[in-house]
């Protein structure tokens, strides 16, 4: 399956002065109200849940059925029963941040690819859900997963100047809006738009309803392209030539 045009449910940001925002020049919103946030690791928006125990599961069996795909693909997202803590100045304020740790574990061919370990928490005002950063590991030598911290495109908020995106926004979905999702110099600029909305998809893993398209880019790879779905109440269908297939 292709790429599916989407409705994401998303928040109208309340911006602080000096956004980055604006619809007439189509930039990328890089600057959130942080320090108005109750933040939780507990909660969900309608498009991305914190709750632990939930488990979605993604391959690519359609691309690799239409000759589209030459390797076959996986990936498990895991919400753990783990949490993390992140200290970062806001506003000049220290702060504690305590975050869900999220895991995608990723096959090529059933060899392991790649594991992330992604802090996220909730505004629970808003409903806006901020990404704190991630641990990557990808595959040594012998096929062992080596890196966490030090792994290619790892960040944290709060050092080297990182500061936290938002991943999914809360409230009600701004067709056009752009925003960073990581803030991380030199090592990840993840941003995302919404380019399509109301759209009725089918999956190995059911039939959804208004779900919506987010396309995302990064300044650091000029072609890099990303375009994901999201429908209301399940979270992520697609990713890119992944298809969800089951939720637990």
């Amino acid at each position: 399956m292709k790429r599916h045009a989407v409705l994401v449910s998303l928040l109208i940001l309340s911006l602080l002065p000096g956004t980055l925002f604006a619809r007439d020049k189509r930039d990328f919103t890089e600057t959130f109200p942080l320090a108005d946030c109750a933040f939780s690791a507990d909660g969900a928006n309608a498009y991305f849940s914190l709750q632990p125990g939930r488990v979605l599961s993604y391959d690519n069996d359609a691309c690799v059925f239409a000759g589209d795909c030459d390797e076959e693909e996986t990936l498990v997202i895991s919400v753990l029963d783990e949490t993390r803590d992140i200290d970062l100045m806001i506003d000049d304020q220290p702060r504690m941040i305590r975050t869900r740790v999220i895991e995608e574990y990723e096959e090529a061919d059933d060899e392991f690819a790649e594991r992330s370990l992604n802090f996220f928490a909730i505004c629970t005002g808003t409903g806006d859900v901020y990404y704190f950063g991630e641990e990557v590991f990808v595959p040594d030598e012998n096929g062992d997963p080596q890196g966490g911290a030090e792994g290619p495109g790892a960040w944290l908020a709060g050092v080297n100047g990182a500061m936290p995106g938002i991943i999914m926004p809360g409230g009600a979905f701004l067709l056009g809006s752009r925003y960073f999702q990581e803030i991380a110099p030199d090592i990840a600029l993840d941003r995302a738009e919404h380019t399509a909305a109301d759209i009725d998809i089918v999956v190995p893993a059911g039939d959804f309803a208004a779900c919506g398209e987010v396309t995302e880019t990064t300044p650091l790879e000029k072609k890099g392209t990303s375009v994901k779905v999201y429908c209301p109440g399940v979270g992520m269908v697609i990713d890119d030539d992944l298809e969800l297939r089951s939720i637990e």
